[in-house]
């Protein structure tokens, strides 16, 4: 219908309107670019993958689990091609990893470091949003030996990554252990093990070079554990404090209401020692074993579960450090499961957040924490428009839902329940919801071309009852053609302009604005 009165319109106004709508679809381009990166200065918290896990979830259920759990930054210790396959087109921002194995034959040929970042980089982004790349893994104190390739390693390819233009885009470091830093409290006099300068130094100059983080491994855990009687548990657990029992650093005079903050600022003077100012740290590991043999009686489901939810609060409220409160680092929780396949002690297997099936350890208390990690055991879960996605293409999408996909989507009829607020955004993510539902939330079910996202929070809004909803109970409706229902909007909007060519056309003219807007 549409096309046909299109026709009619003056060939010079289509011309013009063509131009128009390429530069506004332009324009919309350059804002989603320009919010994709301010998303990406944020502080953020995101969790590690490790597999050795029995009955991990498979590659697709993993990313769907990450979905529901509204987790959008993920390491992996390796660069598992099913694992990158699955996360395209989710916005879940990925690091890999090259394993430590590894490290020789990229220190010693170009070519090697060439065809890594092709075969693990270039094959999968940009619908893979990987974002950095980690190079070993504690190298300096696990393989010393390998210490004089890291850095050769780090060039070689970071060179690759300048060669396929993604060197903006895909920052490379290494993660360090904690105990690279000496002397760590009081912070003022922290520096880096001096045996390690011949590597540090030049790494450093890297890092600053590139616009780099320095990724440093910390675990307060390991800090209280070593120093019992020293460290207070409540510091190692970002616990309330009253002002005695605040550490204060003596040189600076500054306050530190807990371990990690300490930590943070020990990594700075370290790096200001050497003269490098302008590298943020990024935490690669942090976190709390929830059970422990006898030898670690603080390894309790309430500390690991007080630790980390308070961990997220500290970053998501943009606390920053004594030394710097305008810098809060990300950090990536250690880790998204429990491990049961490592070896001891039993620490060694109960990191995680969640176990092998999906079942979480303990509920984390994040609340005024976004939906985060809402790591909700009633499996409660709903399907909804995801953010930035274009009318036309959730026009479609609702389309087929409402048509072939036979949602019910009655409620979104004018005078109906879910009628209102009246635009395609709110019936379409009615209508996911109502197939995401009937398809019994099967993974797959909430993707419409990636149109969709899971979510745990119930998007129900005053009489408006989303399928998903437990409100809904027994009560049952009849599904409705697509034609009728789907189209609805778009008809009021039509009904509204005069019949007649030239408002036709006006009309196509504003649709840009309307849609930019």
């Amino acid at each position: 219908m549409a096309v046909s009165k299109l026709t009619h319109c003056p060939l010079t106004f289509v011309f013009f309107y063509s131009v128009l709508l390429s530069t506004v679809k332009s324009s919309t381009l350059v804002q989603e670019i320009k919010q994709q990166n301010q998303e990406d200065r944020e502080p953020f918290v995101g969790v590690n993958i490790g597999t050795d896990v029995s009955n991990l979830l498979s590659p697709t259920d993993l990313v769907s689990f990450l979905q529901v759990q509204t987790i959008t930054h993920v390491r992996l210790y390796d660069a598992n091609q099913d694992i990158l396959k699955a996360l395209a087109k989710t916005k879940i921002r990925v690091m890999i990893s090259v394993p430590n194995n590894q490290l020789l034959a990229i220190g010693s040929s170009n070519t090697t470091a060439v065809s890594w970042i092709g075969r693990n980089v270039v094959a999968y982004y940009p619908q893979t949003l990987i974002t950095a790349v980690a190079v070993g893994d504690e190298v300096l104190t696990t393989v010393p030996s390998s210490a004089p390739l890291l850095l050769p390693a780090i060039e070689s390819l970071y060179s690759a990554l300048v060669a396929a233009n993604l060197h903006t885009q895909v920052k490379i470091s290494t993660p360090h252990a904690a105990s690279i830093i000496l002397d760590t409290f009081p912070p003022s006099q922290a520096f880096f093990n001096l045996s390690l300068s011949s590597t540090m130094a030049p790494l450093l100059q890297f890092l600053s070079r590139t616009g780099s983080p320095l990724m440093l491994n910390l675990y307060p855990y390991y800090v209280f554990m070593e120093n019992k009687g020293v460290v207070p548990l409540d510091n190692s657990l970002f616990k309330p404090l009253t002002p005695s029992k605040e550490m204060v650093d003596p040189n600076t005079l500054l306050h530190y209401t807990n371990v990690l903050d300490a930590m943070l600022d020990a990594a700075y003077v370290s790096m200001k020692n050497l003269n490098v100012t302008d590298v943020v740290v990024l935490v690669t590991e942090t976190g709390w074993p929830s059970k422990g043999d006898s030898k670690e009686p603080y390894a309790t489901i309430d500390n690991a579960d007080t630790y980390n939810s308070n961990l997220i609060k500290h970053v998501l409220d943009h606390s920053g450090t004594p030394l710097h409160p305008e810098i809060t680092s990300s950090v990536y929780i250690y880790e998204l499961f429990n491990e049961d396949l490592r070896s001891p002690p039993v620490s060694e297997a109960t990191w995680g957040l969640f176990y092998g099936n999906s079942t979480p350890v303990y509920l984390l208390h994040v609340s005024g924490s976004g939906t985060f990690l809402a790591n909700d055991t009633t499996n409660q879960t709903y399907c909804i428009v995801m953010d930035g996605i274009d009318s036309k293409t959730l026009q479609a999408a609702l389309d087929w839902a409402c048509g072939p996909g036979r949602a019910n989507c009655s409620d979104i009829q004018p005078g109906e329940d879910c009628y209102q607020p009246n635009n395609v955004k709110n019936h379409a993510s009615y209508a996911f919801d109502s197939y995401y539902q009937k398809e019994g939330k099967v993974s797959g079910s909430c993707d419409f071309k990636g149109a969709a996202m899971i979510t745990t929070t119930d998007p129900s809004h005053g009489n408006c009852i989303f399928p998903g909803s437990k409100q809904v109970g027994n009560k049952t409706k009849d599904v409705v053609n697509s034609t009728t229902v789907s189209g609805a909007v778009q008809r009021q909007r039509l009904d509204r302009i005069s019949a007649n060519t030239v408002a036709f056309c006006i009309f196509l003219f504003i649709i840009p604005f309307v849609t930019l807007w």
